[in-house]
This record gives structure tokens, C-alpha cells and sequence, in this order.
């Protein structure tokens, strides 16, 4: 026979207690963060968002960069890499001004995108417009699928 018990604290219906365990739940957690050193500060993310699409011929990688500078950025391709880095530069709110929400940052940012197959990097091509930087990275030969005909025996 099993005996499953439950702590009084739980046994009784105040409101309050519902908030105390969501408390040592959130202090649970970030004690086990303590322990596994893994306890990091909240970011906004990864910069810049991109995405990555293919066709038969080419890799697109498209990035949101509004406000970067073309010369602020530098770009580099490798057999089946893109990397993308650069420095965002943002005015200052100027003298005695309080933020209420500061989400964005100013400072260097760097990207490196693995691709699923090799590129032909001396035709690859990058424009940037309305804050979305496009690379066009064309599929290396060997990795473009071919199309065979089957022979018949006739």
C-alpha cells in the first residue's frame, strides 16, 4: 500500500500560498543556475535576426540592420560560411535625458552563419536596402544536384 502525502501548507486553500511556491520555484531555479554556472543576464537576442533560404542555384542569407552604414559592416564568405560583423552606432539621447526602456544597444556585432553546402565565394554578391542586408551566395558545382537520364536495356 502506498501512502502519498502532501505538506499542510499545500493542504490549505489561501491564495497566498499559491504565490509562496511560485516564489521558491523562481528561487529554485536560480540557485540551480548558481550551481551549474550557467546563470547568465536576460539578452535581446541574437543581432542580427536573419534568415537563410535556398533554390537550386543559390543560398539567400537576408539580415535586419536598420540604421547600419554599408562601410560599417564587414562581410566574408568561406567554402560554407558567411560571417557578418560590424559596429552599431547610436545617438546619444543627450544631456539629463531618463530612459524609461532601453532596448536598443550601441556596439560591435558579429554573425557566423554555417551553410548546408559549399559555395563558389568569387560570385558571391551582398546589397543592402531599407535596413535589409542580402547576400547572394551561388551553390558551388559540385553541390548543385544533376539531372541523369536512364538508359534502357531495349
Amino acid at each position: 500500500m502506498a501512502i502519498l502525502r502532501t505538506p499542510v501548507w499545500q493542504a490549505i486553500n489561501w491564495p497566498g500560498f499559491s504565490e509562496l511556491e511560485r516564489m521558491r520555484s523562481d528561487l529554485d531555479k536560480l540557485f540551480r543556475g548558481l550551481a551549474e554556472g550557467v546563470l547568465t543576464e536576460p539578452g535581446a537576442g541574437v543581432f542580427p535576426l536573419t534568415n537563410v533560404t535556398e533554390d537550386k542555384e543559390n543560398y539567400y542569407v537576408r539580415a535586419e540592420l536598420p540604421g547600419i552604414k554599408a562601410e560599417d559592416l564587414d562581410i566574408s564568405v568561406t567554402g560554407d560560411g558567411l560571417s557578418i560583423s560590424g559596429e552599431r552606432k547610436i545617438a546619444p539621447a543627450g544631456q539629463g535625458a531618463r530612459y524609461h526602456r532601453k532596448e536598443r544597444e550601441a556596439g560591435t556585432f558579429s554573425r557566423k552563419i554555417t551553410l548546408p553546402g559549399q559555395i563558389d565565394v568569387e560570385k558571391a554578391e551582398a546589397s543592402c536596402s531599407n535596413g535589409i542586408l542580402t547576400v547572394l551566395l551561388p551553390k558551388a558545382e559540385a553541390t548543385k544536384p544533376k539531372q541523369i537520364s536512364v538508359k534502357t536495356a531495349d
